[in-house]
Formats: structure tokens, C-alpha cells, sequence
């Protein structure tokens, strides 16, 4: 089981989807039985992506804070401009208030 987690965090690693710190610290995490960090520590740290983009990164930053895709959020951004125009609203006030990496 082990083997199959660091296998698959060495996977991330070198496709450039983890930094050396993120790798560190899951690899920590696994070979020392921690828990995952809290919601808040992931909302703290959250910022744009620089190359996980289309538009302005905010799919990209929330994809790696919280581990769902970054088409997923996507995703539920155009279905929630397309129902209410709220998922424009949400991606603008993101893109404005989100620092980027």
C-alpha cells in the first residue's frame, strides 16, 4: 500500500504536477501515517496556477488545493454561468482576490 503511494507521488514528482515541497510533505505524510492538512491550511495556501491555465489559473490553483481536476472545476464553472451567471461571478471575484504562484 505504501509502495503504491510513493510510487504514484514519484509519478507527480517528475510530470511537474507536485514542487519539491509538495513532494516532501505528501511523501512525509505517507511514510508517517499524518493526516492530510486541514481545509483551512488548503484555502490559505491556494493561488492561481501559473501553468495549469486557460484564462487566469483559478482552475488550475483550485484543482491543486483541493485535488479534484482542473476540467472538473471548469466544468462547474460553465454549468454555473450557464444557470445563473454565478459561475462567472465566482471565477472573476477568484481571479481578483486569488494571488497567483
Amino acid at each position: 500500500m505504501f509502495a503504491d503511494d510513493l510510487d504514484r507521488l514519484a509519478s507527480l514528482h517528475t510530470s511537474g504536477k507536485l514542487s519539491d515541497e509538495e513532494y516532501s510533505r505528501a511523501k512525509a505524510r505517507v511514510l508517517g501515517g499524518e493526516q492530510a492538512p486541514d481545509v483551512r491550511s488548503s484555502v490559505n495556501g491556494l493561488r492561481r496556477s501559473r501553468h495549469n491555465r486557460w484564462i487566469g489559473g483559478v482552475c488550475g490553483g483550485l484543482a491543486r488545493a483541493t485535488g479534484l481536476e482542473a476540467w472538473g472545476w471548469r466544468l462547474l464553472f460553465v454549468i454555473g454561468t450557464m444557470c445563473s451567471g454565478v459561475g462567472l461571478l465566482a471565477y472573476l471575484l477568484l481571479w481578483i482576490f486569488v494571488p497567483s504562484e
